[in-house]
């Protein structure tokens, strides 16, 4: 079974996470925390895709770029 991978992005203008993903059209969603938007992602995307009563792999992963003063 192959996963669906999903990008999770920090935008740190506006200081939220962002899900998007190649494999889930219309898959777009944010929120504060990672594990609000991983939560709301794995009901998101068998909405999004049609599926029902089947099990499927969601290949999250996370990118994050940070600046610090040293």
């Amino acid at each position: 079974m192959a996963a669906y991978k999903v990008l999770l992005a920090w935008d740190k203008d506006a200081y939220v996470w962002l899900a998007s993903s190649r494999d889930v059209p219309g898959l777009a969603l944010e929120a504060g925390s990672l594990d609000v938007l991983m939560e709301r992602v794995k009901y998101a995307v068998p909405d999004l895709l049609g599926l029902k009563n089947t099990d499927i792999k969601i290949d999250f992963r996370a990118e994050c770029l940070t600046e610090i003063h040293v």
